[in-house]
C-alpha cells in the first residue's frame, strides 16, 4: 500500500472539515487552475475514501471542504455495497494508499424510503433489497439510515482483500449526513 496519512489524521480533516462546511457560504477547497495541473501532472492522492448515496444533495467534497484529489468518492443510490464498490476501494486503498474509509448515509434517504415503504420496480429493486437486508423490520427512517450504513460496513469489513488493508492501517467507520444542518455524525 502507497504511503498516505493515517486514519486517525485523515478522520480529523474530515471532522475539521465538516466544521468549516456548516458555516460556509462557498466550498473552500481546492478547485483551482493550479490545483487540477498539479494532479494532472502529478496524480492523485487523496487522504480518505467516501462511499457516498448518489442523493444531490450529499456532496462529499463540499460537506468535508474538500478540493480538487483529497477525497476518493464512490456514489451509489443508498450507500450500498458490491462487487465494483469493493473494487474501487481496494484500487484507492491499496494504490493510493488511501487509510480511512467512510460509509456515508444520510438522513430522509429516498433510497432507505423506498425499501422501507414501497416496492419498487426494474433495477432499484437491487438497491432496495439489499437495504431491506439491513434494517429488517425498523420502522424509525433515521435508524434505518444507520442500519444500512453500519450493514455496508460491514460487508466491507468481512471482505477479504480489505482484511489484509486493515492489516496494514486501513480504517472502515460509518457517519450519517444530517441534510438540514449540514453536520456529520461519524457513527
Amino acid at each position: 500500500m502507497k504511503d498516505n496519512i493515517s486514519a486517525n489524521d485523515a478522520m480529523q480533516r474530515l471532522i475539521d472539515g465538516n466544521k468549516r462546511y456548516m458555516t460556509a457560504i462557498t466550498n473552500p477547497g481546492d478547485v483551482s487552475p493550479a490545483r487540477r495541473k498539479d494532479t494532472y501532472e502529478n496524480g492523485q492522492s487523496p487522504y480518505a475514501i467516501i462511499l457516498a448515496c448518489s442523493d444531490s444533495r450529499e456532496i462529499p467534497e463540499a460537506i468535508f471542504s474538500a478540493g480538487i484529489g483529497e477525497l476518493f468518492v464512490i456514489r451509489v443510490a443508498g450507500n450500498v455495497v458490491d462487487d465494483h464498490q469493493l473494487g474501487s476501494i481496494e484500487y484507492a486503498a491499496d494504490h493510493l494508499g488511501c487509510r480511512l474509509v467512510v460509509v456515508l448515509g444520510h438522513d430522509r434517504c429516498g433510497a432507505v424510503d423506498a425499501a422501507m415503504n414501497h416496492d419498487p420496480d426494474g433495477h432499484i429493486k437491487f438497491i432496495t433489497h439489499e437495504i431491506s437486508l439491513a434494517i429488517g423490520n425498523e420502522r424509525n427512517e433515521f435508524k434505518a439510515c444507520c442500519l444500512n450504513v453500519e450493514r455496508s460496513v460491514k460487508i466491507i469489513d468481512e471482505n477479504v482483500d480489505i482484511k489484509h488493508l486493515e492489516e496494514e492501517g486501513l480504517k472502515v467507520v460509518g457517519a450519517i449526513y444530517h441534510l438540514e444542518d449540514g453536520k456529520v455524525e461519524f457513527l
